[in-house]
């Protein structure tokens, strides 16, 4: 399982400091998405026995009714739920590296027409042609923009989601008392049976902790939505003088 996590965690880390093509709180997100692997694999520590936690006051041969108090129990996803809308996750931020790797070729393209033309092929084309395959230049295209918007709108409709099914799936069904099972398992059962899942609070926290983490990337999207459609879209603290003649958007 370490070895999955480092393997998972060292191409974030490569794609997140390598500087050919960046934008806008690119570094952010891809740290967003390392401290996320992380607490994601601790998280699931605590999930991993949880068949085996469950426990009724059946006797030993009546593992069928405890089984069937524990599909009654948890009958929404957990652990498949997190990893799923974790790879939505990652989709939202590959999203916008792939519409930045289209808009470096095209820029790529230009700038071998424009050497090509030019006359000796001077130094300082060449330094613009480099400084230009660095950072995108949101307020030279508005489609840049507004596809900046929508990678960022995915992330917190996912994170929405991610913290919905913490907090009003998962949560609840680690309650502090016995629960009884009353559904198909009770009918299988000899008896009343009362449930308990063991270490309970260790699972609460690993809840808590994942929606932390998920709370702190939807105030973060949020916070660079509203300032990417005030600053770039609506102008809000844009410079008063600018070049109007832009051959590039990177």
């Amino acid at each position: 399982m370490a070895a999955a996590l480092v393997t998972g965690l060292i191409p974030l880390l490569r794609t997140a400091v390598d500087t050919t093509t960046t934008y806008k709180a690119r570094t952010l997100w891809f740290g967003f998405l390392a401290v996320r692997l992380v607490v994601l694999f601790v998280s699931e520590l605590p999930w991993f026995k949880l068949d085996s936690e469950f426990s009724c006051n059946a006797t030993a041969r009546d593992s069928l009714c405890t089984r069937a108090c524990y599909n009654e129990h948890f009958d929404r996803p957990t652990v498949v739920a997190w990893n799923f809308l974790f790879v939505l996750l990652v989709m939202s931020v590959l999203l916008m590296e792939l519409f930045s790797g289209h808009l470096r070729a095209a820029a790529r393209k230009r700038s071998m027409k424009q050497k090509t033309h030019a006359s000796d092929g001077g130094s300082e084309a060449k330094a613009q042609g480099t400084q230009e395959l660095m950072m995108l230049d949101f307020h030279a295209s508005r489609s840049a923009v507004l596809f900046y918007l929508l990678s960022v709108a995915l992330r917190m409709a996912v994170e929405g989601a991610f913290i919905y099914i913490l907090l009003w799936w998962n949560l609840p069904r680690m309650q502090n008392g016995p629960h009884e099972c009353t559904g198909p398992g009770r009918d299988i059962c000899p008896g009343p049976q009362l449930c308990l899942v063991r270490a309970a609070p260790e699972k609460r926290m690993s809840l808590y902790a994942l929606a932390s983490i998920s709370c702190l990337v939807m105030a973060a999207s949020f916070l660079f939505f509203v300032y990417s459609v005030l600053h770039y879209l609506c102008n809000w603290g844009a410079p008063g003088s600018r070049d109007k003649d832009v051959n590039s958007v990177l």
